[in-house]
């Protein structure tokens, strides 16, 4: 099995190769804005494992949610490169990627969605699979909550950004968190292989991302609001 990965849903960007056994990953300098940063980052890795591009039984890609602009770049190059070789697409779901770099059971994601909201999801390990507790959803950090029952480890960039607000916010039941960990194309590529295993895959045509929120940005008076600058 040789699936590629992108994951592009941060200012964190990577590229990764799962062959058999093998898992390969490379970093994307800077902050990936277009086909022309990634693709030559992409016949690097290829070129590194000795793997041709026609080679490969599927494209993964971070799905979402995450940054519009990453999701909507990871998105287009997965469909151009399935659609020129004939292969499926395999959309992962990125706070469940970040969730499975997470050595705790029962994981709570926040990510940092800017705006002043926080993407969330919750998920638990069950015999080494992950199981959505909670879909991702987005709202204020203030609004944010755990599933109804149980303990959680908090998971993501989200403790970091909105940490004085969240951690109070969620209770006693936040057995703790690690704010500084971000979703890698590795991670995508592992859950890709996972579905692929079980046929989950789809026509390059109809892949999409994972959106939560509609809003790309504020207006220049929300952003004088908040502080920022117009």
């Amino acid at each position: 099995m040789k699936i590629l990965a992108l994951e592009t849903s941060t200012e964190t960007a990577s590229v990764a190769l799962l062959d058999g056994d093998r898992l390969l990953e490379r970093s994307v300098a800077g902050r990936p804005g277009h086909s022309e940063t990634i693709l030559p980052e992409i016949r690097l890795l290829l070129a590194e494992a000795g793997v041709a591009l026609d080679a490969l039984d599927a494209i993964a890609f971070g799905a979402g949610p995450g940054a519009f602009t990453g999701l909507r770049l990871a998105c287009g190059v997965a469909q151009g490169l399935a659609m020129g070789l004939g292969k499926p697409v395999i959309p992962v779901g990125t706070l469940a990627a970040l969730a499975s770099q997470c050595s705790h059971d029962a994981i709570f994601v926040a990510a940092d969605a800017r705006m002043s909201e926080v993407y969330f999801a919750a998920y638990r390990r069950v015999d080494g699979v992950l199981e959505e507790c909670l879909a991702p959803s987005c709202a204020a950090p203030g609004a944010v909550a755990l599933p109804a029952e149980g303990d959680w480890f908090g998971f993501g960039s989200a403790f970091k950004a909105y940490g004085e607000v969240l951690v109070p916010g969620l209770g006693a039941r936040l057995a703790g968190h690690d704010a500084m960990p971000v979703p890698l194309a590795s991670s995508v590529a592992r859950l890709a292989a996972w579905h692929f295993s079980r046929g989950e895959v789809v026509d390059a045509a109809l892949a999409a991302p994972l959106y939560v929120r509609d809003k790309v940005a504020l207006t220049t008076a929300e952003r004088l609001a908040s502080g920022g600058k117009a």
